[in-house]
Protein backbone atom coordinates (compact mmCIF):
# COMPACT_ATOMS: atom_id res chain seq x y z
CA UNK A 1 0.00 0.00 0.00
CA UNK A 2 2.79 2.22 0.31
CA UNK A 3 3.05 4.89 -2.28
CA UNK A 4 5.28 5.31 -5.21
CA UNK A 5 5.88 7.39 -8.25
CA UNK A 6 6.65 4.34 -9.96
CA UNK A 7 9.08 1.77 -10.56
CA UNK A 8 11.01 3.22 -13.51
CA UNK A 9 10.26 6.86 -12.91
CA UNK A 10 8.40 9.38 -14.81
CA UNK A 11 7.77 8.49 -18.35
CA UNK A 12 9.72 9.85 -21.10
CA UNK A 13 8.10 11.60 -24.27
CA UNK A 14 10.30 10.13 -26.55
CA UNK A 15 9.50 6.71 -25.19
CA UNK A 16 6.27 5.33 -26.73
CA UNK A 17 4.80 8.84 -27.13
CA UNK A 18 3.79 11.64 -24.64
CA UNK A 19 0.69 10.47 -22.27
CA UNK A 20 -1.65 13.09 -22.38
CA UNK A 21 -3.54 11.89 -19.43
CA UNK A 22 -7.12 12.42 -20.43
CA UNK A 23 -9.27 9.35 -21.48
CA UNK A 24 -8.13 8.98 -24.77
CA UNK A 25 -4.73 7.91 -23.24
CA UNK A 26 -6.55 4.30 -21.80
CA UNK A 27 -7.71 3.26 -25.42
CA UNK A 28 -6.27 -0.08 -26.71
CA UNK A 29 -3.28 0.68 -29.09
CA UNK A 30 -1.06 -1.80 -30.82
CA UNK A 31 1.33 -2.31 -28.09
CA UNK A 32 -1.24 -3.04 -25.39
CA UNK A 33 -1.76 -6.25 -26.04
CA UNK A 34 2.07 -6.98 -25.79
CA UNK A 35 2.56 -6.01 -22.48
CA UNK A 36 2.13 -8.18 -20.07
CA UNK A 37 2.06 -5.55 -17.38
CA UNK A 38 -1.12 -3.98 -19.18
CA UNK A 39 -2.71 -7.26 -19.63
CA UNK A 40 -5.88 -8.39 -18.03
CA UNK A 41 -8.87 -10.36 -17.95
CA UNK A 42 -10.52 -7.87 -20.10
CA UNK A 43 -8.41 -8.26 -23.08
CA UNK A 44 -10.15 -8.15 -26.61
CA UNK A 45 -10.28 -12.51 -26.51
CA UNK A 46 -11.78 -12.85 -23.06
CA UNK A 47 -13.95 -9.38 -24.00
CA UNK A 48 -15.78 -11.46 -26.61
CA UNK A 49 -16.86 -14.36 -24.60
CA UNK A 50 -17.68 -11.93 -21.93
CA UNK A 51 -21.51 -11.44 -23.05
CA UNK A 52 -21.85 -15.29 -22.56
CA UNK A 53 -21.16 -15.24 -19.00
CA UNK A 54 -24.09 -14.56 -16.59
CA UNK A 55 -23.93 -11.70 -14.35
CA UNK A 56 -25.54 -11.42 -11.00
CA UNK A 57 -27.41 -8.13 -9.28
CA UNK A 58 -24.00 -6.49 -8.58
CA UNK A 59 -22.64 -6.52 -12.29
CA UNK A 60 -19.93 -9.08 -10.87
CA UNK A 61 -19.36 -12.72 -13.21
CA UNK A 62 -21.27 -15.57 -11.36
CA UNK A 63 -19.22 -17.71 -10.30
CA UNK A 64 -16.59 -15.25 -9.52
CA UNK A 65 -14.99 -14.90 -5.90
CA UNK A 66 -15.90 -10.97 -5.71
CA UNK A 67 -19.46 -12.49 -6.24
CA UNK A 68 -19.34 -15.25 -3.29
CA UNK A 69 -21.81 -14.83 -0.05
CA UNK A 70 -25.15 -15.65 0.97
CA UNK A 71 -27.60 -12.98 -0.07
CA UNK A 72 -30.24 -11.27 2.38
CA UNK A 73 -33.18 -10.57 0.02
CA UNK A 74 -35.51 -8.12 0.59
CA UNK A 75 -39.12 -8.30 -0.13
CA UNK A 76 -39.95 -6.44 -2.88
CA UNK A 77 -42.85 -4.91 -1.34
CA UNK A 78 -40.58 -4.14 2.02
CA UNK A 79 -38.45 -2.78 -0.76
CA UNK A 80 -40.70 -0.41 -2.67
CA UNK A 81 -41.56 0.99 0.96
CA UNK A 82 -38.17 1.44 1.96
CA UNK A 83 -37.79 3.50 -1.39
CA UNK A 84 -40.38 5.76 -0.90
CA UNK A 85 -39.20 6.61 2.80
CA UNK A 86 -35.61 7.67 1.40
CA UNK A 87 -37.11 9.68 -1.73
CA UNK A 88 -38.90 11.34 0.68
CA UNK A 89 -35.52 11.82 3.25
CA UNK A 90 -33.56 12.67 -0.01
CA UNK A 91 -35.92 15.38 -1.25
CA UNK A 92 -36.01 17.09 2.29
CA UNK A 93 -32.44 16.12 3.24
CA UNK A 94 -31.86 19.75 5.24
CA UNK A 95 -35.50 18.52 7.02
CA UNK A 96 -34.49 15.16 7.77
CA UNK A 97 -30.88 16.02 9.00
CA UNK A 98 -31.39 18.55 11.28
CA UNK A 99 -34.52 16.79 13.20
CA UNK A 100 -34.46 13.15 12.15
CA UNK A 101 -30.60 12.28 11.86
CA UNK A 102 -31.21 9.21 14.10
CA UNK A 103 -34.11 7.69 12.11
CA UNK A 104 -31.87 8.28 9.30
CA UNK A 105 -29.17 6.20 10.72
CA UNK A 106 -31.11 3.24 11.45
CA UNK A 107 -32.51 3.27 7.65
CA UNK A 108 -28.55 3.24 6.91
CA UNK A 109 -28.60 0.19 9.25
CA UNK A 110 -31.38 -1.30 7.49
CA UNK A 111 -29.64 -0.72 4.19
CA UNK A 112 -29.82 2.02 1.45
CA UNK A 113 -32.09 0.53 -1.15
CA UNK A 114 -29.66 -0.37 -4.43
CA UNK A 115 -31.74 2.38 -6.82
CA UNK A 116 -30.76 4.65 -4.57
CA UNK A 117 -27.71 3.94 -2.98
CA UNK A 118 -25.12 6.55 -5.43
CA UNK A 119 -27.44 9.38 -4.72
CA UNK A 120 -27.98 8.41 -0.83
CA UNK A 121 -23.93 8.19 -0.97
CA UNK A 122 -23.63 11.72 -2.08
CA UNK A 123 -25.69 13.23 0.47
CA UNK A 124 -24.16 11.63 3.36
CA UNK A 125 -20.96 12.37 2.58
CA UNK A 126 -21.53 16.07 1.50
CA UNK A 127 -20.28 15.40 -2.26
CA UNK A 128 -23.25 17.10 -3.53
CA UNK A 129 -22.55 20.07 -1.63
CA UNK A 130 -18.48 20.13 -2.84
CA UNK A 131 -19.91 19.51 -6.51
CA UNK A 132 -22.36 22.81 -5.70
CA UNK A 133 -19.96 24.70 -4.38
CA UNK A 134 -17.50 23.56 -7.08
CA UNK A 135 -18.94 23.93 -10.94
CA UNK A 136 -16.79 23.06 -13.41
CA UNK A 137 -13.62 22.02 -11.13
CA UNK A 138 -13.82 18.57 -12.08
CA UNK A 139 -13.96 19.07 -15.67
CA UNK A 140 -10.93 21.42 -15.82
CA UNK A 141 -8.87 18.52 -13.80
CA UNK A 142 -10.15 16.05 -16.30
CA UNK A 143 -8.98 18.19 -18.76
CA UNK A 144 -5.45 19.11 -17.60
CA UNK A 145 -2.47 16.72 -18.42
CA UNK A 146 -1.97 15.62 -15.53
CA UNK A 147 1.87 14.68 -13.25
CA UNK A 148 3.32 11.95 -15.46
CA UNK A 149 5.19 11.00 -12.23
CA UNK A 150 1.59 9.51 -11.21
CA UNK A 151 -0.23 8.38 -14.50
CA UNK A 152 2.29 5.23 -15.32
CA UNK A 153 1.30 4.00 -11.68
CA UNK A 154 -2.19 4.77 -11.95
CA UNK A 155 -2.46 3.42 -15.47
CA UNK A 156 -0.58 -0.02 -13.97
CA UNK A 157 -3.06 -0.39 -11.47
CA UNK A 158 -6.43 -0.35 -13.72
CA UNK A 159 -6.51 -3.59 -14.49
CA UNK A 160 -6.78 -4.80 -10.76
CA UNK A 161 -9.19 -3.29 -9.84
CA UNK A 162 -12.61 -5.79 -9.62
CA UNK A 163 -11.29 -7.33 -12.75
CA UNK A 164 -14.51 -9.60 -12.15
CA UNK A 165 -16.97 -7.40 -12.73
CA UNK A 166 -18.35 -5.93 -15.61
CA UNK A 167 -17.46 -2.40 -15.69
CA UNK A 168 -13.85 -3.29 -15.40
CA UNK A 169 -13.44 -6.47 -17.20
CA UNK A 170 -12.06 -4.56 -20.73
CA UNK A 171 -9.43 -2.97 -20.86
CA UNK A 172 -9.77 0.55 -22.26
CA UNK A 173 -13.52 0.44 -21.45
CA UNK A 174 -15.43 2.79 -19.92
CA UNK A 175 -15.07 1.63 -16.43
CA UNK A 176 -11.08 1.93 -16.19
CA UNK A 177 -11.56 5.26 -18.11
CA UNK A 178 -13.61 7.26 -15.66
CA UNK A 179 -11.11 4.85 -13.22
CA UNK A 180 -8.40 6.99 -14.48
CA UNK A 181 -10.11 10.05 -14.80
CA UNK A 182 -11.06 10.03 -11.22
CA UNK A 183 -7.79 9.00 -10.17
CA UNK A 184 -6.04 11.32 -12.38
CA UNK A 185 -8.20 14.65 -11.00
CA UNK A 186 -7.36 13.91 -7.41
CA UNK A 187 -3.79 13.69 -7.83
CA UNK A 188 -4.16 17.24 -9.15
CA UNK A 189 -6.67 18.26 -7.09
CA UNK A 190 -4.31 17.40 -3.74
CA UNK A 191 -0.69 17.44 -5.29
CA UNK A 192 0.77 17.26 -2.09
CA UNK A 193 -0.65 13.94 -1.66
CA UNK A 194 -0.97 12.81 -5.16
CA UNK A 195 -1.86 8.64 -5.71
CA UNK A 196 -2.38 6.44 -3.28
CA UNK A 197 -2.67 2.64 -4.36
CA UNK A 198 -5.18 2.07 -2.02
CA UNK A 199 -7.61 4.70 -3.46
CA UNK A 200 -8.23 3.22 -6.69
CA UNK A 201 -11.06 0.52 -4.88
CA UNK A 202 -12.29 3.29 -3.48
CA UNK A 203 -13.45 4.96 -6.59
CA UNK A 204 -13.88 1.99 -8.12
CA UNK A 205 -16.70 0.95 -5.88
CA UNK A 206 -17.95 4.69 -6.07
CA UNK A 207 -17.85 4.63 -10.12
CA UNK A 208 -20.06 1.23 -9.68
CA UNK A 209 -23.14 3.44 -8.19
CA UNK A 210 -22.57 7.52 -9.41
CA UNK A 211 -21.21 9.13 -12.58
CA UNK A 212 -17.34 10.10 -12.94
CA UNK A 213 -17.71 13.35 -11.25
CA UNK A 214 -19.66 13.09 -8.24
CA UNK A 215 -17.69 9.72 -7.75
CA UNK A 216 -14.86 12.31 -7.95
CA UNK A 217 -16.24 14.57 -5.11
CA UNK A 218 -17.38 11.63 -2.98
CA UNK A 219 -13.67 10.19 -2.56
CA UNK A 220 -12.60 13.84 -1.99
CA UNK A 221 -14.82 14.07 1.24
CA UNK A 222 -13.76 10.10 2.26
CA UNK A 223 -9.79 11.54 1.78
CA UNK A 224 -10.52 14.81 3.90
CA UNK A 225 -13.40 13.95 5.92
CA UNK A 226 -13.68 10.70 6.55
CA UNK A 227 -9.91 8.83 6.31
CA UNK A 228 -7.87 12.15 6.58
CA UNK A 229 -3.81 11.80 6.03
CA UNK A 230 -4.59 7.58 5.32
CA UNK A 231 -3.15 8.48 1.91
CA UNK A 232 -0.33 10.23 2.65
CA UNK A 233 3.13 9.50 1.81
CA UNK A 234 4.32 8.29 5.47
CA UNK A 235 1.21 6.78 6.00
CA UNK A 236 1.05 7.87 9.70
CA UNK A 237 -2.34 7.89 10.16
CA UNK A 238 -2.87 4.46 9.63
CA UNK A 239 -0.35 3.52 11.81
CA UNK A 240 -2.03 5.13 14.62
CA UNK A 241 -5.43 3.88 13.93
CA UNK A 242 -3.95 0.76 13.86
CA UNK A 243 -2.59 1.26 17.47
CA UNK A 244 -6.40 2.50 18.48
CA UNK A 245 -7.67 -0.84 16.86
CA UNK A 246 -5.87 -2.89 19.00
CA UNK A 247 -5.96 -0.81 22.24
CA UNK A 248 -9.85 -1.55 21.69
CA UNK A 249 -9.73 -5.33 20.63
CA UNK A 250 -8.48 -5.93 24.65
CA UNK A 251 -11.88 -4.30 26.06
CA UNK A 252 -13.46 -6.17 23.14
CA UNK A 253 -11.93 -9.35 23.47
CA UNK A 254 -8.51 -10.10 25.61
CA UNK A 255 -8.16 -13.13 24.35
CA UNK A 256 -7.54 -12.16 20.70
CA UNK A 257 -5.68 -9.51 22.31
CA UNK A 258 -3.26 -11.55 24.18
CA UNK A 259 -2.91 -13.59 21.73
CA UNK A 260 -1.50 -11.05 18.97
CA UNK A 261 0.47 -9.82 22.04
CA UNK A 262 2.04 -12.78 22.81
CA UNK A 263 2.58 -13.19 18.86
CA UNK A 264 3.95 -9.79 18.36
CA UNK A 265 2.21 -8.72 15.45
CA UNK A 266 1.86 -5.35 14.65
CA UNK A 267 -1.77 -4.35 13.51
CA UNK A 268 -0.52 -3.20 9.93
CA UNK A 269 0.22 -6.72 8.72
CA UNK A 270 -3.93 -7.14 9.29
CA UNK A 271 -5.50 -4.17 9.23
CA UNK A 272 -4.10 -2.05 6.49
CA UNK A 273 -5.84 -3.03 3.65
CA UNK A 274 -8.98 -3.64 5.76
CA UNK A 275 -8.92 0.57 6.88
CA UNK A 276 -7.77 2.01 3.77
CA UNK A 277 -10.00 0.27 1.06
CA UNK A 278 -12.77 0.33 3.96
CA UNK A 279 -13.01 -3.66 3.48
CA UNK A 280 -13.71 -3.04 -0.17
CA UNK A 281 -11.33 -6.12 -0.98
CA UNK A 282 -12.18 -8.33 2.27
CA UNK A 283 -15.49 -8.67 2.48
CA UNK A 284 -18.23 -10.36 0.51
CA UNK A 285 -19.65 -7.96 -1.70
CA UNK A 286 -23.24 -7.55 0.14
CA UNK A 287 -21.54 -6.68 3.14
CA UNK A 288 -18.96 -4.20 1.77
CA UNK A 289 -22.41 -2.40 0.27
CA UNK A 290 -24.20 -2.67 4.10
CA UNK A 291 -20.90 -1.63 5.63
CA UNK A 292 -20.23 1.31 3.05
CA UNK A 293 -24.09 2.41 4.02
CA UNK A 294 -23.42 2.73 7.79
CA UNK A 295 -20.04 4.31 7.21
CA UNK A 296 -21.07 7.00 5.20
CA UNK A 297 -23.75 7.85 8.09
CA UNK A 298 -21.83 7.46 11.09
CA UNK A 299 -18.38 7.35 10.21
CA UNK A 300 -15.07 5.81 10.64
CA UNK A 301 -16.04 4.17 13.99
CA UNK A 302 -18.10 1.29 11.58
CA UNK A 303 -14.54 0.80 10.10
CA UNK A 304 -13.37 0.03 13.63
CA UNK A 305 -16.45 -1.76 14.76
CA UNK A 306 -16.20 -4.37 11.79
CA UNK A 307 -12.06 -4.83 12.20
CA UNK A 308 -12.92 -5.75 15.98
CA UNK A 309 -15.96 -8.13 15.20
CA UNK A 310 -13.57 -9.67 12.85
CA UNK A 311 -11.05 -10.15 14.88
CA UNK A 312 -13.35 -11.20 17.94
CA UNK A 313 -15.14 -13.78 16.29
CA UNK A 314 -11.43 -15.19 13.98
CA UNK A 315 -9.37 -15.12 17.07
CA UNK A 316 -11.49 -14.84 20.66
CA UNK A 317 -11.43 -18.11 21.73
CA UNK A 318 -9.17 -20.81 22.45
CA UNK A 319 -10.52 -23.63 20.48
CA UNK A 320 -10.29 -21.25 17.33
CA UNK A 321 -6.52 -20.19 18.28
CA UNK A 322 -5.66 -24.10 18.54
CA UNK A 323 -4.66 -24.07 14.76
CA UNK A 324 -2.99 -20.71 15.09
CA UNK A 325 0.31 -21.38 16.66
CA UNK A 326 2.88 -18.88 15.60
CA UNK A 327 2.32 -15.87 12.95
CA UNK A 328 1.89 -17.35 9.76
CA UNK A 329 -0.62 -19.21 11.25
CA UNK A 330 -2.68 -16.52 12.47
CA UNK A 331 -1.96 -13.99 10.15
CA UNK A 332 -3.26 -16.66 7.60
CA UNK A 333 -6.40 -17.17 9.21
CA UNK A 334 -7.04 -13.20 9.33
CA UNK A 335 -6.52 -13.38 5.74
CA UNK A 336 -8.55 -15.48 4.74
CA UNK A 337 -11.30 -15.34 7.48
CA UNK A 338 -14.54 -17.81 7.77
CA UNK A 339 -17.24 -16.88 5.49
CA UNK A 340 -19.71 -17.04 8.63
CA UNK A 341 -18.58 -14.15 10.44
CA UNK A 342 -18.45 -11.97 7.06
CA UNK A 343 -22.45 -13.04 6.47
CA UNK A 344 -24.31 -9.81 5.79
CA UNK A 345 -26.75 -10.34 8.45
CA UNK A 346 -24.56 -11.63 11.16
CA UNK A 347 -21.82 -8.84 10.26
CA UNK A 348 -24.02 -5.88 10.07
CA UNK A 349 -25.77 -7.26 13.72
CA UNK A 350 -22.62 -7.73 15.56
CA UNK A 351 -21.48 -4.11 14.16
CA UNK A 352 -24.55 -2.63 15.32
CA UNK A 353 -24.87 -4.31 18.57
CA UNK A 354 -21.28 -3.74 19.48
CA UNK A 355 -20.47 -0.91 22.09
CA UNK A 356 -17.59 1.08 20.86
CA UNK A 357 -18.37 5.09 20.44
CA UNK A 358 -16.65 7.96 18.56
CA UNK A 359 -15.77 9.58 22.20
CA UNK A 360 -13.77 6.44 22.83
CA UNK A 361 -11.84 6.15 19.39
CA UNK A 362 -11.28 10.39 19.91
CA UNK A 363 -9.56 9.37 23.28
CA UNK A 364 -7.59 6.55 22.28
CA UNK A 365 -6.23 8.63 19.42
CA UNK A 366 -5.20 11.20 22.09
CA UNK A 367 -3.58 8.56 23.62
CA UNK A 368 -1.79 6.91 21.65
CA UNK A 369 -0.98 10.19 19.45
CA UNK A 370 0.87 11.06 22.43
CA UNK A 371 3.18 7.86 22.82
CA UNK A 372 4.08 8.31 19.29
CA UNK A 373 5.38 12.39 20.00
CA UNK A 374 7.33 10.26 22.84
CA UNK A 375 8.53 7.69 20.94
CA UNK A 376 8.79 9.05 17.19
CA UNK A 377 8.97 12.89 17.22
CA UNK A 378 6.39 14.64 15.65
CA UNK A 379 3.85 13.61 12.42
CA UNK A 380 5.43 14.72 9.67
CA UNK A 381 1.53 14.81 8.20
CA UNK A 382 -0.79 17.02 9.90
CA UNK A 383 -4.44 15.84 8.52
CA UNK A 384 -7.40 17.93 9.35
CA UNK A 385 -9.45 16.40 12.30
CA UNK A 386 -12.05 13.97 11.31
CA UNK A 387 -15.40 14.02 11.15
CA UNK A 388 -17.31 11.66 12.46
CA UNK A 389 -20.74 10.73 9.70
CA UNK A 390 -22.63 12.64 7.69
CA UNK A 391 -24.30 15.37 10.52
CA UNK A 392 -20.82 16.24 11.69
CA UNK A 393 -19.73 16.82 7.94
CA UNK A 394 -22.93 18.78 6.99
CA UNK A 395 -22.55 20.73 10.28
CA UNK A 396 -18.81 21.83 9.16
CA UNK A 397 -19.79 22.28 5.46
CA UNK A 398 -23.74 23.56 5.48
CA UNK A 399 -24.66 23.47 1.59
CA UNK A 400 -25.75 26.66 -0.22
CA UNK A 401 -29.24 28.41 0.56
CA UNK A 402 -31.11 30.56 -1.63
CA UNK A 403 -30.99 33.99 -0.04
CA UNK A 404 -34.15 35.86 0.04
CA UNK A 405 -34.90 39.54 -1.35
CA UNK A 406 -37.22 41.94 0.68
CA UNK A 407 -40.07 42.34 -1.75
CA UNK A 408 -43.50 44.03 -0.49
CA UNK A 409 -46.82 42.35 -0.46
CA UNK A 410 -48.43 44.63 -2.34
CA UNK A 411 -46.41 46.37 -6.09
CA UNK A 412 -48.17 49.42 -7.26
CA UNK A 413 -46.36 51.13 -10.78
CA UNK A 414 -45.10 54.49 -10.72
CA UNK A 415 -48.31 55.95 -11.99
CA UNK A 416 -50.93 54.49 -10.58
CA UNK A 417 -53.92 56.07 -8.02
CA UNK A 418 -54.37 55.29 -4.59
CA UNK A 419 -57.73 54.19 -3.63
CA UNK A 420 -60.22 57.18 -3.54
CA UNK A 421 -57.66 59.58 -4.61
CA UNK A 422 -58.43 61.67 -7.51
CA UNK A 423 -56.10 62.95 -10.74
CA UNK A 424 -52.65 61.63 -10.89
CA UNK A 425 -50.58 61.05 -8.14
CA UNK A 426 -47.84 63.63 -7.19
CA UNK A 427 -43.98 62.10 -7.59
CA UNK A 428 -42.16 60.65 -4.82
CA UNK A 429 -40.16 63.94 -4.25
CA UNK A 430 -42.77 66.71 -4.59
CA UNK A 431 -44.44 64.15 -1.67
CA UNK A 432 -41.45 64.37 0.68
CA UNK A 433 -41.26 68.17 -0.13
CA UNK A 434 -44.93 68.78 0.68
CA UNK A 435 -44.62 66.46 3.97
CA UNK A 436 -41.73 68.76 5.12
CA UNK A 437 -43.70 72.13 4.45
CA UNK A 438 -46.82 70.48 6.55
CA UNK A 439 -44.61 69.25 9.63
CA UNK A 440 -42.41 72.29 9.59
CA UNK A 441 -46.28 74.63 9.92
CA UNK A 442 -47.37 72.42 12.56
CA UNK A 443 -43.91 72.93 14.47
CA UNK A 444 -44.39 76.39 13.93
CA UNK A 445 -48.38 76.28 15.52
CA UNK A 446 -47.30 73.83 17.85
CA UNK A 447 -49.81 71.31 17.32
CA UNK A 448 -47.05 68.14 16.15
CA UNK A 449 -50.07 64.94 16.07
CA UNK A 450 -48.83 62.27 18.13
CA UNK A 451 -50.39 59.25 15.91
CA UNK A 452 -51.29 59.00 12.30
CA UNK A 453 -54.80 58.34 11.84
CA UNK A 454 -56.39 54.98 11.09
CA UNK A 455 -57.36 56.07 7.93
CA UNK A 456 -53.69 57.63 6.83
CA UNK A 457 -52.16 54.78 8.67
CA UNK A 458 -54.31 53.01 5.98
CA UNK A 459 -53.46 54.54 3.44
CA UNK A 460 -49.76 54.52 4.03
CA UNK A 461 -49.74 50.66 3.80
CA UNK A 462 -51.71 50.06 0.83
CA UNK A 463 -49.04 52.79 -0.85
CA UNK A 464 -46.26 50.31 -1.15
CA UNK A 465 -43.16 51.86 -3.18
CA UNK A 466 -45.54 54.95 -4.30
CA UNK A 467 -45.20 56.48 -1.00
CA UNK A 468 -42.53 56.10 1.39
CA UNK A 469 -42.89 55.17 5.10
CA UNK A 470 -43.80 58.00 7.68
CA UNK A 471 -43.19 57.39 11.85
CA UNK A 472 -44.31 59.50 14.48
CA UNK A 473 -42.30 62.66 15.04
CA UNK A 474 -40.70 62.73 17.99
CA UNK A 475 -41.76 65.29 20.78
CA UNK A 476 -38.03 66.23 21.62
CA UNK A 477 -37.52 69.07 18.94
CA UNK A 478 -33.71 68.35 18.42
CA UNK A 479 -34.09 65.23 17.04
CA UNK A 480 -37.31 66.07 14.92
CA UNK A 481 -34.76 66.77 11.68
CA UNK A 482 -36.80 65.27 9.03
CA UNK A 483 -33.71 63.52 7.53
CA UNK A 484 -33.38 61.54 10.51
CA UNK A 485 -37.21 60.80 10.48
CA UNK A 486 -36.52 59.04 7.17
CA UNK A 487 -33.59 57.31 7.93
CA UNK A 488 -35.30 56.17 11.30
CA UNK A 489 -38.74 55.26 9.56
CA UNK A 490 -36.83 52.89 6.87
CA UNK A 491 -34.94 50.94 9.19
CA UNK A 492 -38.20 50.42 11.37
CA UNK A 493 -39.90 49.00 7.86
CA UNK A 494 -37.10 47.24 7.01
CA UNK A 495 -36.67 45.40 10.50
CA UNK A 496 -40.15 44.28 9.66
CA UNK A 497 -39.96 43.02 6.79
CA UNK A 498 -36.81 41.11 7.90
CA UNK A 499 -39.04 39.41 11.00
CA UNK A 500 -41.55 38.50 8.55
CA UNK A 501 -38.90 37.14 5.53
CA UNK A 502 -37.59 34.82 8.49
CA UNK A 503 -40.56 33.26 9.63
CA UNK A 504 -41.56 32.98 5.74
CA UNK A 505 -38.07 31.20 4.94
CA UNK A 506 -38.68 28.42 7.83
CA UNK A 507 -41.92 27.82 6.71
CA UNK A 508 -40.61 27.07 3.64
CA UNK A 509 -38.08 25.09 4.80
CA UNK A 510 -39.60 22.75 6.80
CA UNK A 511 -43.12 22.42 5.78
Amino acid sequence: MAKSPGENGPRSPAAGGSLSGTRESLSPGPDSVAADELSSLGSDSEANGFAERRIDKFGFIVGSQDAEGALEEVPLEVLRQRESKWLDMLNNWDKWMAKKHKKIRLRCQKGIPPSLRGRAWQYLSGGKVKLQQNPGKFDELDMSPGDSKWLDVIERDLHRQFPFHEMFVSRGGHGQQDLFRVLKAYTLYRPEEGYCQAQAPIAAVLLMHMPAEQAFWCLVQICEKYLPGYYSEKLEAIQLDGEILFSLLQKVSPVAHKHLSRQKIDPLLYMTEWFMCAFARTLPWSSVLRVWDMFFCEGVKIIFRVGLVLLKHALGSPEKLKACQGQYETIERLRSLSPKIMQEAFLVQEVVELPVTERQIEREHLIQLRRWQETRGELQCRPPPRLHGAKAILEAEPGPRPTLQPSPSIRLPPDALLPGSKGKPKPPKQMQKEQKEQQNREKASGQLDKTLMPSQAKVAAAAGDACPPQDVPPKDPVHSAPALQDSASQDSAHHRSQESLTSQESEDTYL
